[in-house]
């Protein structure tokens, strides 16, 4: 006899969730950078004449339309990828202009835009470290990932690590004896999957697992622990010596030419150059420790000076020197990867060989 529950409406996260959202806020910076590279190399056109101007705000919004319709009616696993770079490349459209939306004179080059976008996407960077992280397993989202997965049988693009897959999370539900409904539903799959000789396609790893691979077989084969670090050094020389310079060249021409100027426009303008000067110190700092092997302090100096650079810095940064910060944003992104993988890779085996 059937038995009643009470309807579950606790969320589930959808396997490969994070996947979906990294290739949104590719897309997303994608689109933004080429955006404002394009409109400046061609002198900002206007598609239309005269009243008419059909600004790329509205090809944002047709594409967001379009990213939230796919998953309504297409119920392949494709679609989500699909539909993550449609919505990262429409908010990327979208919030470019988000200058015009916020003066009565709709004024795309309105300064503070640049921050805000900088600022959300931050917002969205969190909310991906957020969804990263690891759940606490259950049966319930075990079984919502098996039904999903599942759909590369109907597909016939099955492939051995999915198929184990399937079935580790079979296993894992059928372990836990909680739910007795779940649990028959997980056996009878799991006995699908062990009895039954299934038609395998070969496996095909994405394109950011093909890249990670190859990374790693050029990091083996031209680039050993000894070349990383003078590649860490120079990078963090160059961003801190940069850092060094700019504040000052900045605050006196600043002087020569607003020395009239508001004072709170002057108290900002100069706090935030002094924090950048600052930051250039402690990274020239910490590649001179680096340097002299002192690599713990070194790494963690420049850890946090380079968080700090891409979270609080750039914000003033975007704000006085618009998207031409994007290039020192990449550069600055690029460096943190490096000590974070230099740490993870050579500071770990060494305090484990100890």
């Amino acid at each position: 006899m059937n038995r009643t529950y009470h309807a579950i409406r606790q969320p589930v996260r959808r396997p490969y969730g994070d996947t979906y959202l990294l290739l949104a806020l590719l897309s997303f910076a994608f689109s933004v950078s080429i955006t404002r590279l394009f409109l400046a190399l061609t002198g900002y056109p206007q598609i239309g004449g005269g009243d008419l101007h059909i600004s790329h705000v509205l090809w944002g919004g047709l594409l967001l339309f379009i990213a939230a319709l796919l998953p309504l009616m297409v119920a392949n696993r494709w679609v989500y990828r699909v539909t993550a770079i449609l919505a990262g490349v429409g908010i990327g459209l979208f919030i470019d202009e988000v200058g015009k939306f916020m003066t009565s004179s709709y004024d795309y080059f309105f300064t503070p835009a640049a921050p805000i976008i900088y600022a959300f996407f931050l917002i969205c960077v969190l909310i991906y470290l957020q969804v990263s992280k690891p759940r606490p397993r259950n049966a319930r989202s075990e079984l919502y990932a098996t039904l999903e997965l599942m759909e590369e049988v109907l597909d016939h693009d099955l492939d051995e690590n999915e198929q184990k897959e399937i079935k580790k999370r079979l296993a894992y539900v059928v372990d836990q004896e909680l739910n007795p409904d779940l649990n028959y539903l997980a056996r009878d799959l799991l006995n699908y999957f062990e009895n039954n000789q299934l038609m395998l396609t070969p496996a095909k790893p994405g394109w950011l697992q093909q890249f990670l691979s190859r990374a790693r077989e050029l990091e083996t084969k031209r680039l050993d622990q000894a070349q990383l670090k003078r590649f860490l050094v120079a990078g963090i020389l160059i961003l801190g010596i940069g850092s060094m310079i700019l504040p000052c060249f900045s605050i006196f021409f600043y002087f020569i030419n607003f020395s009239t100027g508001p004072t709170s426009d002057i108290f900002w303008y100069i706090s935030s150059h002094l924090i950048l000067l600052a930051a250039g110190i402690l990274l020239v700092y910490s590649a001179i420790l680096l340097r002299a092997d002192d690599e713990s302090r070194a790494l963690r100096i420049s850890y946090i000076t380079l968080l700090m650079y891409l979270t609080i810095i750039n914000l003033f940064l975007f704000y006085y020197y618009q998207f031409g910060t994007i290039l020192a944003a990449l550069f600055q992104f690029i460096l943190l990867m490096g000590v974070i993988h230099y740490q993870r890779r050579y500071t770990h085996t060494a305090t484990n060989q100890e």
